[in-house]
């Protein structure tokens, strides 16, 4: 059965929609990709292994930097995203660079009823969990997609974050809930995580998960955890004070060392 979009949900489907051409502007990946290389960093690839020859099913795509770059380790990839914009980018990206993929325009929710089959990996990977409403619904869907002994992998934001805001002085103040909430939060037109020359038309919803959530859905979806990893640095520049440190990584400078900014996890299907 269908699983329509509920308003929050359509309003960031727009959202996304209109952020593309800023996204295929913007995004380093692009370019890397058209010059021949992968967008995948080194941590990925060290914690997920050999892709060669496997099945990788990639959740909330957007414009498939990270799918063909999975093909082009080897894998054979299917990418699926919610926003029509995002998928007709990723298959034009495929086409100019001559990757082969597979993209699928769906909401998560709705896979189950459009996409056959089971994969070897299922992965998704920054920035992708505040934009879900049902994290037990998700998942499921993620068991339902890997074939026994398959393996899940993520790298996203840490959820500490979620409940800090940047002061005018730098210093980091704890104003939100780090725990989950029942409704999601709304963030008005604002500059855009990619390019802060460019200012959204359409607000967004983001929902917030804590680590527990996150962990407790995965082992009720039936997912054995197999590591769990913690690094002081992130993959966009989430406030102002923050500086690059290695290509493509920003951390905060006088919490170097100190303080968590993305976690990664890996877990299996028995």
């Amino acid at each position: 059965m269908p699983n329509p979009l509920t308003q929050p949900e359509q309003t960031n489907q727009a959202h996304w929609d209109e952020v593309v051409p800023a996204h295929l502007r913007a995004y380093e990946e692009v370019a890397i990709l058209k010059a021949g290389g992968i967008a995948l960093d080194e941590i990925e690839l060290r914690e997920v292994g050999d892709v060669t020859g496997k099945t990788l099913l990639h959740l909330q795509c957007h414009i498939g930097t990270d799918t063909l770059s999975w093909a082009r380790q080897g894998a054979v990839v299917t990418g699926v995203d919610f926003s029509a914009a995002s998928i007709a980018a990723a298959r034009q990206l495929a086409d100019e660079t001559q990757v082969p993929a597979t993209f699928i325009e769906a909401s998560l929710y709705d896979l189950p009823g459009i996409l056959e089959g089971q994969f070897d990996i299922v992965y998704t990977s920054r920035g992708v969990l505040c934009w879900l409403r049902d994290l037990d619904a998700w998942a499921r869907i993620i068991a339902r997609f890997l074939k026994p002994g398959g393996l899940f992998y993520i790298m996203e934001s840490h959820p500490m974050w979620n409940a800090f805001e940047e002061l005018e002085t730098g210093e980091l103040k704890p104003l939100y809930s780090y725990f989950q909430t029942p409704e999601p939060v709304r963030w008005e037109a604002d500059g855009d995580y990619a390019d802060d020359t460019y200012t959204h038309e359409v607000a967004s919803y983001e929902w917030t998960w804590s680590l527990s959530d996150i962990l407790n859905a995965l082992l009720k979806a039936g997912l054995r955890l197999e590591a769990f990893h913690e690094y002081d640095r992130l993959f966009f520049k989430w406030f102002v004070g923050m500086e690059p440190c290695i290509e493509r990584w920003y951390h905060y400078p006088q919490y170097a060392g100190k303080l968590p900014w993305i976690f990664t996890l890996t877990a299996r299907k028995p």
